[in-house]
């Protein structure tokens, strides 16, 4: 079960167990607002997988009984699953998380991990219950995050790490071997979905703080602000030795993303020169 691009790979590293896929119905998408499929339907078909797409999770339960599986994976799908669910497969129902939990639990770890400047995350693979991302910890594997870190970036290797383990979690349940640990509830933290105007950059914070906004929400939903009464999204800039915070790379509304010296000089009376 799975929908964003981050399941992807999970599908495909378990791909011959899989007798059935279950993601979100096709919505509209971009500018002409054109039905466009989510990314595992997109991956399943490629696999030759069935598809299932419930507009509510609630109401496949007899559905899912039917494929008799002995085991739910569940990756990025974006619903949570009822009791009814839950109880279906021997095995159980397990989830692929990007973060150590039970740091960042929610629905954007990547985003937080890097807007708090963690100096590490990983990903963790563990069974569901029907609360958010509280069910007890299988395996996990810890990642650095590099300096220069974007969300794009960050999720791209996570993606890759999450199929590796949910691969190796899969294998160590159907032997009977998959280890069962609590999350210490003392050291939970929060990572809320992020909205297009957690985008907006406030600048009486710090630059260090600025800039791993700016890298947080890249590429969605895009670190903004406004110049001149035009709204301006920064894609890069970095932390002077002076504490100042230089930018790199911006684009303004309905151009093309340039470099910062670039749009200086197509605009002369920029306050952003002044940041």
């Amino acid at each position: 079960m799975g929908t964003a691009e981050l399941a992807c790979p999970c599908l495909e590293a378990i791909a011959g167990q899989v007798v059935g896929v279950v993601t979100q119905p096709d919505r509209p998408k971009g500018r002409d607002l054109k039905l466009t499929p989510p990314p595992v339907k997109v991956t399943a078909a490629r696999l030759g997988l069935p598809v299932e797409q419930p507009e509510r999770i609630r109401d496949a339960v007899e559905l899912l009984r039917n494929y008799r599986p002995d085991l739910i994976a569940v990756v990025a799908y974006g619903q949570i699953l009822p009791r009814a669910i839950l109880d279906i497969p021997p095995l159980g129902c397990i989830n692929v998380h990007t973060s150590l939990l039970p740091r960042w639990r929610g629905a954007a770890p990547i985003q937080y991990a890097l807007l708090h400047g963690d100096a590490q995350t990983g990903v963790t693979t563990m069974f569901l219950n029907e609360k958010m991302d509280e069910g007890d910890i299988i395996l996990q594997r810890t990642v650095p995050i590099s300096p220069d870190e974007t969300a794009a970036t960050l999720h791209d290797r996570l993606a890759v790490l999450g199929a590796q383990l949910l691969a190796e979690t899969v294998s160590l349940l159907a032997l009977g071997k998959a280890p069962r640990i609590p999350q210490d509830p003392t050291q939970v933290t929060y990572a809320r979905k992020i909205t297009k105007d957690d985008g907006r950059i406030d600048w009486t914070k710090p630059a260090a703080e600025i800039e791993r906004m700016i890298r947080a929400f890249n590429p969605r939903p895009g670190a903004f602000t406004e110049d001149n009464g035009k709204l301006v999204k920064i894609w890069q800039a970095t932390v002077t030795a002076a504490g100042a915070l230089q930018l790199l790379e911006v684009q303004p509304a309905g151009g093309k993303r340039m470099g910062f010296d670039a749009y200086l000089r197509g605009n002369s009376s920029s306050s952003l020169s002044r940041r």
